[in-house]
């Protein structure tokens, strides 16, 4: 007679864990064996007269810069992951969907061993190692002109970062000489120019305080559209941050037209007492005091890189 089968079945036979994790270093080691025999049967093969191979050289990484020999070969994944576009995760999954060239020819394995004189292409794109290329948040203080350099000699942004790099960086975007909170400073072009792109509408938040209440009306202008000298503006969102006080103002805008959010309040009769910029393209000031700064670290730079695309 067949013996009934229960739902607990299924776990009566259940390896431990201790017993999965030494199948996984077991086939780990495998890999790795059959992975080391390929390279060496590369190196070893006819015509080479067994010359070492580049792979053998070694590399290193120091911080968010990589660092290696002009060379030297990396995984795949990995080479995509530094040229800031993704996760070395997710470069593996586009590796194995086939969107990931290398010298015109489909690579499928994300382990596939690369140099910087590699011409590789992601969706049809080109893309390169980047090297050196610094991003600095700054809490920018009152008083501080957004420029790299100032033929009147007043105060910069750049005189707030020191030396924090030997590297020429620039101002994504600008803050006028009264308006403080997050900047973002870099030598990445490609970044600012999709950062300040008005088509990307990346996002921008400020903390407004004005010289006298806001009245509803008003506040409906503001979201529903008014127009400018030079053409038409609304911001986003907007609320009270103090329900006491409704002269102290949250502004969601995405528009990077000089001096925007200041001109739409005095063209509806407000003065803005104090503006601070909380929020630009997902980054904020969050345990960064005022006049004081920060690396962006690598996660931070590769969510910029995307910021805003889902727009195109």
């Amino acid at each position: 007679m067949k013996k009934k089968s229960s739902a607990f079945d299924r776990f009566k036979n259940k390896k431990k864990n201790a017993a999965i994790k030494e199948q996984f270093r077991q086939e780990k080691r495998k890999w790795k064996k059959e992975n080391q025999a390929y390279f060496e049967k590369k190196i070893n093969r006819p015509g080479t007269g067994g010359r070492p191979s580049a792979a053998r050289l070694p590399r290193t990484t120091t911080g968010s810069q990589l660092q290696h020999p002009h060379s030297g070969l990396m995984p795949l994944n990995k080479f995509i992951a530094h040229c800031g576009l993704c996760s070395r995760r997710d470069a593996a999954i586009w590796v194995k969907e086939e969107k990931v060239k290398v010298n015109g020819v489909v690579v499928t394995e994300p382990g596939h061993r690369v140099s910087e004189k590699d011409k590789v292409t992601v969706n049809g794109k080109p893309v390169s190692m980047v090297k050196n290329l610094v991003y600095i948040l700054l809490n920018k203080p009152k008083d501080y002109i957004t420029t790299a350099d100032d033929p009147q000699k007043r105060k910069t942004v750049l005189d707030l970062i020191g030396k924090a790099t030997a590297e020429r960086v620039f101002p994504a975007g600008r803050l006028d000489r009264n308006t403080s909170g997050v900047l973002l400073l870099t030598n990445d072009g490609d970044l600012v120019q999709q950062l300040t792109h008005p088509a990307n509408e990346v996002k921008k938040v400020y903390a407004v305080t004005l010289n006298k209440p806001l009245e509803k009306k008003d506040a409906e202008k503001l979201i529903s559209g008014i127009t400018l000298e030079d053409g038409p503006a609304r911001v986003d969102a907007l609320g009270y941050t103090d329900v006491k006080d409704r002269a102290k103002i949250g502004v969601e805008i995405h528009s990077g037209r000089n001096r925007i959010v200041r001109r739409m309040f005095e063209h509806l009769g407000y003065e803005v007492k104090n503006l601070d910029r909380v929020m630009f393209a997902g980054l904020t000031k969050k345990n960064v005091e005022r006049g004081k700064w920060r690396f962006l670290t690598d996660k931070e730079v590769r969510e910029l890189k995307y910021f805003g695309k889902g727009k195109k």
